[in-house]
Parts: C-alpha cells; sequence; structure tokens
C-alpha cells in the first residue's frame, strides 16, 4: 500500500516538475530571443555560448539525479511528508474560513469549503503513513534486544541468531544511512547546477526550485548529522553486545571442547580395560559381567560429567530431588527396584549369563538360560524342559524378567556357581503281584550305570561349594525309593543329571527300564485298568451321565 501511495504521489512531482522545465524552456527561448534583438551581446550570453559543451554535459547530469530521485524511496517519502504537512495546513485554512462562514451564514461558501474539507480530509487519509518525518527511524533507531543468557551449550543456536540479528540491525542502520548521504549528494549536485543555470541565465532561472532544494538540503543535512551521531553510540552499543556474545559463545565452545575431551578420555579408558579383561579372564561368564559392568560405570561417569558441566548448581539439583525423592520413588518405585535388583544380581552373584533357571509367576512356570542381564531386566530364552513337556507344551520363547523379581517372586538357579547338575527322577508303578525287590534291583542297576558320569561331576562340584555354603551331605549316589500307591507299588528312581540336558537321560532311563521290565515275567507294570464282568445272555446298554453315552470296549 505504501509503495502504491508513493508511485502516485511520485506521478504528480514528476508531471509538476515536467510543467516547470516546460515553463522554464519558455523563459530561456524569451531569453534568448531578447539577446538576438540586442544590439550588443551582453556578458551572460558571451558565457553560454563559451560554455555550450558544459551545459549540454550539466542537463544530462541533472536528468540523471531527476531520475534517481524520482526512484529514490527515501526521497518519495520525504516528498510525501511535506505534502502531508502542506494538505495539514490547507486543511486548518479550510476549517478556520469554513467557522468564519458558519458565523456569517454564507451559505455558498460553506458548501464549497465542506467539499474542499471533505477532500482533503480524504487525501490526508491516503497520507497518514507519511505523518511521521521519513528520518526519524535514522535518528531514534529501534533499541537493542535484550541479550539471551548464555550458560549452557544448549543456549549456543540462541547465541548464534542473536550476533546475527545485530550484525543485520548494524548493516542496515548503515545502508540508510548511506542511501540518505546519497541522497544528499544528488541533491547538493542539483543545487549546484541550477546555481550554474542561474549565472548563465541569471537569478530568476528556476529560483523557486532551488529555494526548495535548499529547505530540503537543511533539513535532510540536520537529519544526516544528528543520525551520524546517532550512528556512532548505536556503532558503539551494538559491537559492544556483540563483543559480550562472543565472549560468552566462546566461553561455551571452550566447555564443549572439555566436555568431549573427559568423555573422550572415559572410552579410552573404558577401552583400555575391556582390552586387559578380555586378556586376563578366561571364563566368558565373568568376561560378559565384567564387560557389563564397566559399561555401565562409562554411562554413569558420561551423566555425572554432562550434570556438573551443564548445571549452573548442582547444589539446587540436590535439594529438588531431595525434595522430590518421597514422589519419584512412590511413582517408579518398580524402576528403582530393579535398578536395585541389577546390583544385587550383578555384585550378589546368585544370577550369571548362560544360567538356567526358573521363574514362578502367576501360577506358571519359565524354565530357560539367561542370555542377557541389563540394567531393568534379565531375558531368558526357553529351552525344551520337563517343564515344558508337563505344563507349558511350548518353548522356545524370549521371555523378559524385570530384575525386581529377585525381591518379590521365586527364582531357581539350576547351575548356580560350578555346580552344572540337578537330581532328576523317574517314578514307574508296577503291580502289587511284582517282585518289587527284583524291579528295584533292576532300576538301580540302570540308573548307576547311565548316571555315573554325572554322579562324579556333582561330587566335585559340591566339594567345591563347601569353602562358600555350609553343606552336610553331599551323597549324590543315585536313589532307588519303593513306595505303595493305591493302584500299586511305585519304583521312584533319583539320579544326577545334566541341567541343560535332563530330558534326554530321563528318555533313555526310562526307555531301558521298561525294556528290562518286559522281558521279567513277575514284574508287570501297572496302569490304570477296567474289569467288567456281565452274563452272556445280558444285552448291555450304554449308561448316560451328564448327556453324553459311555462306550464299552
Amino acid at each position: 500500500m505504501i509503495l502504491i501511495k508513493i508511485v502516485v504521489f511520485n506521478l504528480f512531482l514528476s508531471l509538476s516538475i515536467f510543467a516547470s522545465s516546460l515553463e522554464n524552456n519558455s523563459s530561456l527561448e524569451n531569453n534568448s530571443s531578447i539577446t538576438k534583438n540586442e544590439s550588443k551581446p551582453t556578458q551572460t550570453t558571451k558565457k553560454f555560448v563559451k560554455e555550450r559543451g558544459d551545459i549540454k554535459v550539466l542537463n544530462k547530469k541533472l536528468e540523471t539525479i531527476e531520475n534517481y530521485l524520482n526512484k529514490d524511496i527515501l526521497y518519495a517519502k520525504y516528498n510525501n511528508h511535506q505534502t502531508y504537512i502542506s494538505v495539514q495546513r490547507e486543511l486548518n485554512e479550510v476549517k478556520a474560513k469554513l467557522k468564519r462562514a458558519n458565523q456569517f451564514h454564507k451559505i455558498e461558501d460553506i458548501a464549497k469549503l465542506q467539499i474542499k474539507e471533505k477532500s482533503l480530509e480524504n487525501q490526508l487519509e491516503l497520507l497518514n503513513d507519511f505523518k511521521n518525518p521519513p528520518f526519524i527511524t535514522l535518528t531514534k533507531p529501534n533499541e537493542l534486544k535484550k541479550q539471551p543468557e548464555i550458560s549452557s551449550p544448549f543456549h549456543l543456536f540462541k547465541a548464534f541468531t542473536y550476533l546475527k540479528q545485530l550484525k543485520s540491525a548494524k548493516e542496515e542502520y548503515a545502508n540508510e544511512l548511506k542511501k540518505l548521504n546519497e541522497l544528499m549528494k544528488n541533491l547538493q549536485e542539483k543545487e549546484n547546477i541550477i546555481k550554474y543555470f542561474q549565472s548563465i541565465y541569471g537569478k530568476k532561472y528556476k529560483e523557486e526550485q532551488l529555494q526548495e532544494i535548499k529547505k530540503e538540503l537543511k533539513e535532510i543535512r540536520s537529519a544526516y548529522d544528528i543520525a551520524s551521531s546517532t550512528n556512532k553510540v548505536y556503532n558503539k552499543r551494538v559491537d559492544d553486545a556483540i563483543r559480550n556474545v562472543t565472549t560468552s559463545i566462546k566461553a561455551q565452545i571452550k566447555k564443549l571442547i572439555n566436555i568431549a575431551l573427559t568423555i573422550l578420555l572415559i572410552f579410552v579408558f573404558s577401552f583400555i580395560f575391556k582390552y586387559f579383561a578380555k586378556k586376563t579372564i578366561t571364563d566368558n561368564q565373568r568376561y560378559y559381567m565384567a564387560h557389563k559392568v564397566i559399561n555401565f560405570t562409562n554411562l554413569f561417569l558420561i551423566i555425572m560429567v554432562l550434570l556438573f558441566y551443564f548445571l549452573e548448581n548442582a547444589t539446587y539439583l540436590v535439594t529438588v530431588l531431595g525434595f522430590a525423592s518421597a514422589g519419584i520413588a512412590i511413582a517408579m518405585k518398580d524402576l528403582f527396584m530393579s535398578m536395585l535388583g541389577w546390583f544385587v544380581i550383578v555384585f550378589g552373584g546368585s544370577f550369571h549369563v548362560g544360567d538356567r533357571i526358573k521363574v514362578y509367576k502367576g501360577g506358571k512356570s519359565y524354565v530357560g538360560d539367561i542370555v542377557d542381564i541389563s540394567f531393568l531386566r534379565m531375558t531368558i530364552l526357553e529351552d525344551v524342559t520337563l517343564t515344558s513337556y508337563l505344563e507349558n507344551r511350548r518353548s522356545g520363547r524370549v521371555v523378559f524378567i524385570p530384575n525386581n523379581y529377585v525381591f518379590t517372586e521365586l527364582l531357581a538357579n539350576y547351575t548356580h556357581g560350578k555346580i552344572k547338575t540337578v537330581w532328576d527322577g523317574i517314578d514307574i508303578p508296577i503291580t502289587f503281584d511284582s517282585n518289587h525287590k527284583k524291579a528295584s534291583h533292576i532300576a538301580r542297576e540302570i540308573v548307576r550305570k547311565y548316571a555315573k558320569g554325572y554322579t562324579d561331576i556333582s561330587r566335585k562340584q559340591l566339594n567345591l561349594l563347601r569353602n562358600q555354603y555350609s553343606l552336610k551331605n553331599i551323597n549324590v549316589d543315585p536313589r532307588i525309593y519303593t513306595f505303595i500307591e493305591k493302584n500299586g507299588i511305585m519304583i521312584s528312581c533319583w539320579y544326577m543329571t545334566n541341567s541343560y540336558a535332563a530330558l534326554t537321560l530321563r528318555s533313555n532311563i526310562s526307555a531301558l527300564i521298561i525294556d528290562e521290565f518286559n522281558k521279567e515275567d513277575d514284574i508287570k507294570i501297572a496302569y490304570d485298568t477296567h474289569i467288567v464282568n456281565y452274563k452272556k445272555d445280558e444285552v448291555l446298554k450304554p449308561k448316560k451321565e451328564d448327556g453324553e453315552e459311555e462306550s464299552i470296549s
């Protein structure tokens, strides 16, 4: 909208200049005709003839200046401001005349003055954007924005943005001052050209235009002098702000470099510790746990470094955490319990990666090998075990166990410490009329033969645990028990087996015992049987129970 207004008033200004130039040309023609009629040429005429070449150059220069002024936005704003003042003055005069006309009841004058007043008010409304002088932004520049607080590397982006804004404001102000100086130079050049023409054509040549230029130059030169002084103060303030921000940026960059070097040093020491752990620790489980501890220590140290570098007042953080600890402990109880459970697991030595464990939760059991112990949970991979056979009927799942289960749930470790074997048992029922002594002897021989290797291993392992635990009974020989059950005699065989492959040995021993029992005539394996007695001529009908038919075969 402002540009449109500027174009409109520039058009009016150009028309007025064109009209004045026509008038001046006509005056020049009159002057030339006068000189022709004179019998003797005047000194001015001689000078005109002598400097005709210079006049052509000056006319071209004057045309260039006029084009520059017509295109200069700052000068257009100045002219529009002057037009606004002129229209405002004229409107005040019209209002004064209208007031006098109303006093004397001059109806015709009142109507004309009202129309003129309305027209001037419309012009003022269009020129309202040029109410203030165009040089006020140069004499009174905008206040600098408040310098941002740069207390941590997170504020660097904000600092660079503020620095860019300062430099942009400084350059913009300098450019505006440069444009004003250029405008002043062109007006001064125009004034000098018109004075030169006056020395040739007389003092009346473009006298009104010259006076107008002098008035404009006086106002613009005054604004330029004030703006130049203001620019020195403004540049000093901007430079001080840039210097302060630059100093803060350098300090934060230095802090970032220190943080990077500290973290790099932590990683170097971590690499060294891992290298020595790999060279000195031969046990895979111990190396895995050492690797985990080193990684956790790295993470903890890095977090502490970042906290102490980025927080201005560590005491304030401790105070806040002290007041918030109760609420945090309640809201994140399970999380903190899992973290504490991690310390118990790692430093207590109850569980290690590779151990086979059994977890009881919600009436269900999960058996698998620990494949990872993280800060919040253990991860186990299910294997095909007796639990899978009897309860779950599926396996191979990855089960995540929160570390806080070590405090709240029952976790059984099949391979704790140096023990890699467990007791396993097979129950084989025989009939009451079977030779149970022979059956027990056969079962004992089979179990003793096939479990002998695991029995010897278990004995050695338990002897090694005597230094750590108070072990009273370390008898690991196979055991055969005979029990009376309601459906027969139960031969219960117990033996040591591999914790990771219990089903294999169980299957082999079961098959061998069955084969040997079947070879004996006086040993019969018991199972649920039904004896039905009925008469030859009696027709049996199916007995219905709960809406179902019972079939008899």
